[in-house]
């Protein structure tokens, strides 16, 4: 049986902030991101949020978003606003037609990993034995959270192992002439139809290999960094120096070859939460990679979006206007409409088992960054959308004209609701970004 939804609520700095905690956990949850994190709280307590709350209405939702949502700096905006308790639209403008996602998309290939494999597994990181006396193969296991940093130094990816341990398995084997590394487990190219190439310096991406240190950041603490367009070589130059040697290559490992080190990342759950989170685009794409590794399809960018798709297809969600082009939404082909959205996270918001797939879904909910708080999130809703910091739990999506927002807030009455909102307003500024969250703000508001 599920537990109630939970809401956190946390003493900041004398400011009373509070935000929505979902799923089954009983105390504050710790830290999984770099991102800039609110003062330590000085008073904590803990409350069940369920079916009890005053259920809201169709009219009242209405009223309070009539002003946000006609924001001229969205014009064109669409949406839907649903009571996950009854399944109930609220509010909804446009909420079936497909639109670009731009990072709202995570949600989606979140909810395939999360439905289609293990929480508790890991990726693995090997070096096994050489075709030749001396040479070791370094071979991608889908992790791209590997560590450059000594361990104990953080990095964006909470939990990661590091190079040095795996260096240092490899060299209590032996001594080492050659490093080779093996691409093998993923296939196809490795940026996908419609993203821009400039991506990569500007920090956003690194072409998709199953071995790559840090995201492929050249600085492995901050989120968009510029990133090396040959992640899967960086990361065996890396290892190589690490042993003493400057011979690098790309290679295949032997079939059964001896292996001479291994590490794992974090678990399934704690990568989603990470790409959730900080909207990490490798971290989104390799994970979509793994959906379709698990459903026996081509490890690329057209398998992975397939794998996605028939996941959740699958269970019961209605992807038939949708087009999914990657796992991250940084390719602009994107089209998914905002019903598509709400319809996963209404499916995680359920209060009991009603629903066989909440129980699996549940994590995303806690995945979601907190307005004013955590994630991509962590530095909005100080000014627009103010009443909100703290209580909205959103994934946030940004492209050139594009913007998109999608998740769950807690109303003044005590009832969660699910929105997701999406614009394609030709204006790119961070107003645009706030108008949205005054929508979702102005659900906070709602005693309706």
């Amino acid at each position: 049986m599920l537990g109630a939804a939970a809401v956190l609520v946390v003493a900041l700095a004398g400011t009373a902030v509070a935000g929505t905690r979902m799923g089954w956990f009983e105390a504050a949850p710790v830290p999984t991101t770099a991102a800039p994190l609110p003062p330590a709280p000085v008073a904590l307590s803990m409350k069940g949020v369920g079916a009890d709350g005053k259920a809201p209405t169709a009219a009242g939702v209405k009223a309070v978003l009539a002003g946000p949502a006609a924001n001229g700096l969205l014009d064109p905006v669409a949406g839907i606003v649903v009571d996950p308790v009854t399944g109930t639209a609220l509010w909804n403008q446009g909420e079936t037609a497909p639109q670009t996602p731009a990072s709202t998309i995570k949600v989606l290939t979140a909810a395939a990993a999360l439905l289609a494999l293990d929480h508790t597994d890991t990726l693995s990181t090997t070096v096994v034995q050489g075709p030749q006396p001396g040479t070791v193969v370094l071979v991608g296991g889908g992790d791209p959270t590997l560590s450059s940093l000594p361990a104990g130094q953080p990095t964006v990816y909470p939990g990661a192992a590091t190079i040095d341990e795996l260096a240092a398995q490899v060299s209590a084997a032996g001594p080492v002439t050659q490093v080779l590394y093996d691409v093998s487990r993923y296939a196809g190219q490795g940026m996908a139809p419609g993203w821009d190439p400039s991506d990569v310096p500007n920090g956003y991406v690194s072409p998709i290999e199953p071995v790559m240190l840090d995201g492929g950041r050249g600085d492995p603490t901050k989120y968009d960094t510029p990133r090396t367009p040959t992640p899967a070589a960086s990361a065996a130059q890396a290892l190589a120096q690490r042993l003493g040697v400057t011979s690098v290559a790309a290679g295949t490992a032997p079939s059964g070859a001896k292996v001479l080190g291994k590490v794992e990342s974090a678990p399934i759950s704690r990568l989603v939460e990470n790409l959730m989170q900080i909207s990490d685009n490798v971290l989104a794409e390799t994970i979509a990679r793994e959906v379709a590794k698990a459903r026996g399809l081509e490890p690329s960018f057209a398998g992975a979006a397939k794998a996605v798709r028939d996941v959740l297809t699958e269970h019961k969600f209605d992807l038939s206007t949708a087009t999914i082009v990657d796992g991250s939404g940084l390719s602009p082909n994107d089209k998914v409409p905002a019903k598509l959205l709400a319809d996963v996270l209404v499916a995680a918001a359920k209060p009991d088992a009603s629903d066989p797939r909440t129980a699996k879904l549940r994590p995303l909910l806690t995945a979601l960054p907190v307005a004013g708080g955590s994630g991509t999130l962590a530095g909005r809703y100080a000014e627009q959308g103010a009443v909100g910091r703290g209580w909205v739990r959103a994934k946030t999506g940004t492209l050139t004209a594009v913007n998109s927002l999608a998740g769950v807030v807690l109303d003044a009455d005590g009832r969660l609701l699910v929105f997701a909102f999406m614009s394609l307003s030709p204006d790119s500024t961070p107003a645009v970004r706030g108008a949205l969250d005054e929508m979702a703000a102005a659900l906070r508001t709602c005693g309706c």
